[in-house]
């Protein structure tokens, strides 16, 4: 039996969630998690306890909700694969909000992406918009935190952008790479999520790192970060995107998607909003940057 305090988080095992129960364990709070992930070696396994993410089954979704006073929703999937859509992602977010409500849950952290639109021609943006809908239709307080590019140990673009730059001795740019990003650290995100798990408001919050980069600033920083400046030549979108099919291909990875390259061109990934995390990624790649791009971040093992 949960007492009522209880503070779930789905995905605790993953990478943004693991912050978020970290965060939450720091302030002593009795921390459970609802997530697929089997836990095996994680440092959190002992920590907290791990109930599953049963989507088809909302009874049962609910009695792990029993008790529960806060969720910190980090679920969502970052590209279509195999059975998995955006359009089971919705659907799934809003069992799981109508399961939070009946539980009697009193807040829930929501976390988003930058610009989610409902009439974006891109499914990743225009499903985020609508979760962010269902969320806001459910009835309970809630706070959607929107973060842009996250950086952390374990974060998948940052290290796989340093592993490209350790094997390739030339980085191939989108486009002229003038687009921007203004990316977080995961624990900046994920102080901010703990910080608004009480409370009645309604709100929504950009998350924004100190520093804005280029694309080809961002490339240049982390190369010059791990003492491997590479050549950055201009290619057509559709080539970029032909050579990552081609790279994930030999990784049995999907290295990055179309669509993914469509938002960074867009400008997707940037927003004209005050900083809400002070951790600067530039000084954190100095910190990081000997063990950075050693060994490739694979998104479908996660997954697996």
């Amino acid at each position: 039996m949960k007492e009522r305090g209880t503070h779930a988080v789905t995905g605790a095992f993953g990478f943004t969630g693991s912050y978020i129960a970290r965060r939450l364990l720091k302030c002593g709070r009795d921390v459970i998690t609802l997530t697929n992930t089997p836990p095996e070696a994680h440092p959190l396994r002992e920590a907290i306890a791990a109930y599953p993410l049963i989507f088809d089954q909302p009874e049962a979704l609910k009695r792990c909700l029993d008790g529960v006073s806060v969720l910190y929703n980090t679920y969502w999937i970052r590209f279509e694969y195999d059975s998995y859509t955006f359009e089971d992602a919705i659907r799934n977010s809003e069992i799981l909000f109508r399961a939070a409500r009946e539980a009697g849950v009193e807040k829930i952290v929501h976390i988003s992406i930058t610009n989610p639109t409902e009439d974006s021609e891109l499914p990743y943006f225009r499903g985020k918009a609508r979760v962010e809908h269902c969320l806001e239709a459910c009835g309970i307080p809630y706070t959607i935190l929107r973060p842009a590019l996250l950086f952390g140990e374990n974060s998948i673009l940052i290290n796989n952008i340093a592993w490209l730059l350790r094997r390739f001795p030339v980085f191939g740019l989108f486009g002229d790479g003038a687009y921007r990003l203004c990316p977080i650290h995961v624990d900046d995100l994920a102080r901010m999520a703990v910080r608004h798990g009480s409370g009645e408001e309604r709100s929504v919050i950009d998350g924004v790192g100190p520093e804005i980069f280029t694309f080809r600033e961002l490339v240049q920083t982390i190369g010059a970060a791990i003492g491997v400046p590479r050549p950055l030549v201009p290619v057509p979108p559709w080539f970029g995107y032909f050579t990552a099919r081609l790279l994930g291909h030999l990784t049995g990875d999907v290295l990055l998607t179309r669509d993914e390259i469509r938002g960074l061109m867009k400008n997707l990934l940037y927003v004209e909003s005050p900083p809400t995390g002070g951790t600067r990624l530039s000084a954190w790649l100095q910190q990081h940057a000997e063990s950075l791009g050693r060994n490739y971040e694979s998104e479908l093992a996660r997954r697996k």
